[in-house]
């Protein structure tokens, strides 16, 4: 594939721009550059305000009509840490990897796109990018901000491809058909402070959080079923903010997280964890914020296209999967059908991030024919 942009040399423009999110100026510059010169027309606006905004949000299009073919990505990253070998916001290749904060999670796969679009100047129907500045943050202002802008406009894709790095083992390996729900939660269970020499004075919070946390543990949500595996509950933290030794605190708190399967919605889990807690230790107070449900996207031409594509350019037949962490399509299967493809994702959130030069440059190719598959008929 010959095209005018190079997706490697483009990725590392992207990784130059410390966009910890929330994401917002020169990233999107660097993009809109990008794109513009390729026919599309772009929109960019920012929303929200602290601790969650301002998110800055960006929707390309070209073309009109139907079908409408959608990339979703974001340019947000996580914070790098510490331990680089490099600054992490200066990208460099070496031995054919391209090292920065993002390579893989995801401006790799978006620069890929940005360069399968070059490729595919000519189509039929309307080819678009849904781009947000906050995927990896609470997303309050991001994706779910975007779908409203398109709803107010009349803007529906037929079909949407996120470009979340769902490979493993190698590039095609692995492609997300659905995704698990994901609820936060915290817990906190009241006592009396008191002296430990006198514990009848006092109200011990952290044996009943104990209780609380043998119970939660003892919880079994499900077996799973043919496309998702089991729910899983997990205790995240636990602390007191107790300084002192001799103190019986008067709280003991605990956050959890439940990734979950459609068998299950958010809310009626956020109730059972409710009743097991107000059951062990009655008077805790439990909140909750669900980031997203559990989905299976349907099944269709998109999944056909993408497997295809996979195995005309790498010869590999992707895997068809739900496991792992959520993405934006947990807002975007409201649309239309979705489906995550993109790098192999070793290295996302990791020290020394890292994709693979010659991965981006097949990526953008893969992605170059599902762009023509969308439009040919």
């Amino acid at each position: 594939m010959t095209t005018a942009t190079d997706p490697a040399e483009l990725a590392a423009r992207l990784i130059a721009c410390p966009s910890v999110t929330p994401a917002r100026g020169r990233v999107f510059d660097v993009l809109e550059e990008a794109l513009r010169p390729l026919g599309f027309q772009v929109h960019r606006f920012t929303e929200g305000e602290a601790p969650d905004g301002p998110v800055e949000n960006l929707f390309a299009s070209r073309g009109s009509g139907s079908p409408h073919f959608a990339f979703a990505g974001h340019l947000d990253v996580v914070p790098p840490g510490e331990g680089w070998s490099g600054d992490p916001f200066a990208p460099e290749i070496r031995a054919g990897l391209l090292y920065g904060r993002g390579a893989v999670d995801m401006k790799g796969g978006i620069a890929a796109f940005v360069a399968a679009c070059a490729e595919t100047r000519e189509h039929k129907g309307t080819l678009s990018l849904i781009i947000t500045g906050d995927e990896e943050g609470p997303a309050t202002y991001g994706t779910p901000a975007i779908m409203e802008w398109m709803a107010e406009r009349g803007i529906r894709p037929d079909m949407i491809v996120i470009g979340e790095p769902t490979s493993e083992k190698r590039l095609g390996d692995v492609v997300k058909i659905g995704r698990r729900g994901s609820v936060n939660m915290w817990i906190e269970v009241p006592g009396t402070q008191g002296h430990v020499a006198y514990p009848h004075r006092a109200d011990n919070p952290i044996t009943k959080l104990g209780r609380v946390l043998v119970a939660l543990n003892a919880l079994r949500l499900d077996e799973g079923n043919e496309w998702f595996q089991p729910s899983n509950l997990e205790v995240t933290d636990v602390e007191t903010a107790n300084p002192a030794g001799n103190v019986i605190p008067g709280a003991a708190r605990a956050r959890l997280n439940i990734r979950f399967n459609n068998l299950h919605k958010g809310s009626d889990l956020v109730e059972l964890v409710r009743r097991t807690v107000e059951a062990a230790a009655p008077g805790a107070n439990v909140t909750a914020r669900i980031s997203g449900e559990a989905f299976l996207s349907p099944t269709g031409p998109l999944f056909d296209m993408v497997t295809e594509a996979i195995r005309e350019e790498t010869g590999v037949t992707p895997e068809l999967s739900t496991a792992g962490g959520t993405s934006d399509g947990r807002f975007l299967i409201k649309l239309c059908p979705v489906v995550d493809f993109g790098l192999p994702n070793a290295t996302m959130h990791k020290l020394d991030e890292a994709a693979a030069v010659e991965d981006i440059r097949s990526l953008a190719r893969i992605y170059a024919r599902i762009i023509r598959a969308a439009f040919a008929g």
